[in-house]
């Protein structure tokens, strides 16, 4: 098929362009631009280069990943957020909307982040809760996710949503919390630092190792229902002290653990597991890769970069 990525330069956009190229998909990827040809140049705050951008590639099928994607940014500069998030997957619908031949397929990237806080008595989430968005981020994606229905139902687009959950794996951006982890003991092990800063790690969150989340939205894209809300999960909830403790152990070194004030979310979801039961009935996905592995491939990584900051 031929295929058009938004955020093929970001962290699962990377691992998507691979997978799909690897089953001999035509694929461009859109992005914003760095000065190089692999991607094209994507701003999606301006609706007439959305348009061109889905014009040139003539898509069959569309993974729109592009987006503001850190939490603490989205606090920081909501409007910004929103004019990406929001203004960006409106521009998108409409430019896909507009092409005729042929009609596309939409995968619509949203997150778990849309369900906000919940009681114990929702767990494990299900794609029948209402949204309850408790930040701007969150707040975005759910109005993401209503604009690609309205869409769908309007005018018939081939639309699906998937809500991921937490993924994590080699190439994160540091700023997220299991990528940070790993840096910072990296950074230890290197000598150059003493202790760890950690934000709440007695949260609870429902980790995906990065492959895993592809291969969903590859079979989402596949086999996924038009008009349909699936969540991308393990269904299972893992306390970050626990995620810390296996990274610790990974590096193997002493390390000193303080708990930041400054690195805690004002609106922090105390505990987050989905359930999973509708994407593997839908599709036949199921994870593969082990959170073990996932987070020694991490701190792999992160102590590979150390050593290139270093030369």
């Amino acid at each position: 098929m031929r295929v058009l990525v938004t955020g093929g330069s970001g962290f699962v956009g990377r691992r998507l362009l691979e997978a799909l190229r690897a089953r001999g998909d035509d694929v461009i990827s859109a992005a914003p631009s760095r000065g190089d040809d692999e991607h094209l140049p994507l701003d999606l705050t301006d609706p007439e280069n959305v348009r061109a951008v889905v014009e040139m590639a003539r898509p069959e099928l569309v993974f729109h990943l592009a987006a503001q994607s850190f939490v603490p940014r989205a606090v920081e500069a909501p409007l910004e957020t929103f004019r990406v998030n929001v203004d960006g997957t409106a521009y998108l619908l409409e430019a896909l909307r507009a092409q005729i031949d042929p009609k596309p397929r939409l995968l619509f990237a949203s997150s778990a982040e849309v369900y906000g806080p919940r009681p114990q008595a929702d767990m494990p989430l299900r794609e029948t809760l209402p949204p309850r968005p408790a930040n701007p981020y969150a707040a975005s994606k759910a109005a993401g996710e209503a604009l690609v229905l309205g869409y769908h139902h309007s005018y018939g687009l081939d639309a699906v949503i998937s809500r991921a959950f937490n993924h994590i794996g080699a190439g994160q951006d540091p700023r997220f919390a299991v990528s940070a982890f790993a840096h910072r003991l990296a950074r230890v092990a290197a000598g150059e630092e003493r202790a760890l800063n950690v934000g709440n790690v007695e949260s609870e969150r429902d980790f995906l190792d990065v492959r895993d989340v592809v291969s969903a939205y590859v079979a989402l894209a596949d086999r996924g229902a038009s008009g349909e809300v699936y969540n991308v999960c393990s269904g299972a909830a893992v306390k970050m002290r626990e995620i810390l403790r296996r990274l610790v152990n990974i590096a193997g070194v002493p390390v000193e653990i303080r708990e930041d004030p400054a690195l805690m979310r004002a609106t922090e979801i105390s505990r987050a597991v989905g359930d999973p039961s509708k994407l593997k009935r839908t599709t036949g996905w199921s994870p593969r890769v082990e959170l073990g592995d996932s987070l020694r491939d991490i701190y792999a990584e992160a102590v590979r970069g150390t050593a290139s900051a270093r030369l």
